[in-house]
């Protein structure tokens, strides 16, 4: 069996699910709680560098929660947040300092904040303070959306877009200068012929080298499974002798950290 890459890792897709802090029902559902110190136990046979806990539906706007696991977490440790309608610019530079760096439009499963809204808010925090914004989207949606995506300055998809289809609307983004987050591989549906995952990784990344971003996603909450060893050898698959690049490299430089 090949083995797993030992190589530094930048995770960029992790959720902390802290109890201490405040969590909203989203459709019914409440995750398990996963603290900071069940990641670092979950991920303590790799070399974890730094990377970014991300905002999920269940903490809603709640920025507790974000900076207490961004205290934890340390050195290398960045938070993409969700924020409230009336956010302004005290508050954005208020998050930046303590480790923000992004902001999170869910439109799989909320919070709804109305689209013009976030745009808004992506647009001043970039002009803020350099924020990029991350999309959880399926890339079937792209085209539908493109006169918002349009007005942003700097963005990316989560989870390699969800789906195969819509892949070439993907592909049409990164060539513009968007993002794809390789993460979530529990949750995605890419099974038809020729539009595998290994094959969308390897046509992103033939795009755009410095496009993809390597995030386990963990917990995993609701995917059908959680982030395995065996992730990161379909990455390798896909993209060489660039792995240190994906797994690292191109994640540190999306959040503005020194390589």
């Amino acid at each position: 069996m090949t083995p797993v890459p030992d190589l530094p890792l930048f995770d960029a897709h992790v959720h902390v699910i802290d109890p201490r802090f405040p969590l909203v029902p989203n459709r019914g559902f409440l995750p398990d709680p996963f603290t900071a110190a069940d990641y670092r136990r979950s991920m303590a046979h790799h070399d974890v560098r730094g990377g970014a806990v991300v905002s999920g539906s269940f903490q809603a706007d709640d920025q507790t929660y974000l900076r207490a696991a961004l205290a934890e977490l340390g050195d290398g440790w960045v938070g993409v947040t969700q924020l409230p309608a009336g956010a302004d610019a005290v508050m954005i530079r208020d998050l930046h300092a303590a480790g923000v760096r992004a902001l999170r439009f869910n439109l799989v499963r909320g919070p709804f904040t109305d689209l013009d809204t976030l745009v808004d808010q992506a647009v001043l925090a970039h002009d803020l303070v350099g924020w990029h914004a991350e999309i959880y989207v399926e890339s079937s949606v792209l085209p539908q959306l493109a006169p918002v995506l349009d007005r942003l300055p700097a963005f990316g998809i989560d989870h390699l877009g969800m789906t195969a289809d819509g892949l070439d609307a993907l592909l049409g983004r990164v060539a513009r200068g968007a993002k794809v987050k390789v993460s979530g591989f529990g949750r995605l549906a890419f099974d038809r012929p020729g539009a595998g995952i290994v094959e969308a990784m390897r046509r992103i990344h033939a795009t755009d080298p410095t496009a993809l971003v390597f995030g386990s996603d963990l917990p995993g909450t609701r995917a059908p499974r959680s982030f395995r060893d065996a992730d990161l050898l379909a990455i390798a698959e896909a993209v060489g002798d660039d792995l240190p690049r994906v797994l690292s490299d191109n994640g540190r430089a999306w959040y503005g950290l020194p390589a």
